[in-house]
């Protein structure tokens, strides 16, 4: 598969007056077109500082990103990014919280009519077309980050960012939207960068799993293949040998790292 998204070589060092602490650490790794992938690891490992880099918010030390070809270290559209808390403006209607990404990227693109259409069809994506006029306070978390969602994904990014999306969520809702957000994936066959601190989400959801070593100077340990076909149904996968294994596999390196803490 051709290289869509790379990571070459990212260093991230944070200074402090004459303190310098080195959270990232020769991070490299290549994302196709269409994949999912996860990056997990234990608290204080740089993941959504990596994220932030990719999302151009953060700038990296040493190194960069590299998107079809073209070094990207600003924000843009062609990198959405989907907060844990969803970040939604309260004085505006759920319509008018995904029109104003529509219209920032799209204004001189689309005719108003358009705009409106596709703000709609975003939405029905995530099924909250009827919701349309109702404000945030009005909604419930799992109906925000919904929201969140088709507000990203209405920016057309090249690159959907997800942040620990679900972190926030009940069990229950929680499960309903990874379940979305597959199916999201399946049918748009976008590209996805997800941080979580979720083992089974993790396995769940992607293509590879990225495996963090701790911080400080925190590296790519390990990199799993996630060897399950699409569509994937949660109930069949609790007792298929592969994700099983995946799962276990995970846990294993985390528990691993845990040790390395506690033995520090």
């Amino acid at each position: 598969m051709q290289d869509y998204l790379k990571l070459d070589h990212i260093d991230k060092t944070f200074t402090r007056g004459n303190a310098t602490t080195e959270v990232l650490k020769e991070v490299t790794l290549d994302i196709a077109e269409g994949e999912y992938v996860s990056i997990i690891g234990h608290s204080g490992c740089g993941k959504s500082t990596l994220l932030n880099i990719i999302a151009g918010l953060t700038q990296a030390t040493t190194g960069g990103v590299i998107l079809q070809g073209r070094e990207v270290n600003s924000p843009g559209p062609d990198r959405a990014v989907v907060f844990q808390n969803h970040s939604l403006l309260p004085w505006l209607t759920v319509y008018e919280n995904v029109r104003l990404g529509v219209d920032k990227v799209f204004g001189s693109a689309k005719s108003r009519a358009e705009r409106d259409a596709w703000t709609m069809h975003n939405l029905g994506l995530v099924q909250m077309a009827h919701a349309r006029d109702k404000r945030p306070s009005e909604i419930s978390g799992g109906m925000k980050q919904r929201v969140g969602i088709a507000r990203a994904l209405a920016m057309e990014p090249k690159v959907l960012l997800l942040d620990e999306p679900f972190g926030a969520l009940d069990a229950l809702t929680r499960a309903h939207l990874q379940d979305s957000v597959m199916a999201l994936h399946q049918k748009l066959n976008n590209t996805v960068l997800m941080i979580t601190h979720d083992v089974d989400e993790a396995v769940l959801l992607s293509d590879r799993i990225v495996m963090m070593t701790n911080g400080p100077s925190a590296r790519i340990g390990e990199i799993l293949e996630v060897s399950l076909p699409h569509p994937r149904k949660r109930l069949e996968l609790a007792s298929n040998a592969t994700y099983l294994k995946c799962r276990q596999r995970v846990l294993e390196f985390l528990y691993e790292r845990q040790r390395f803490v506690e033995a520090a």
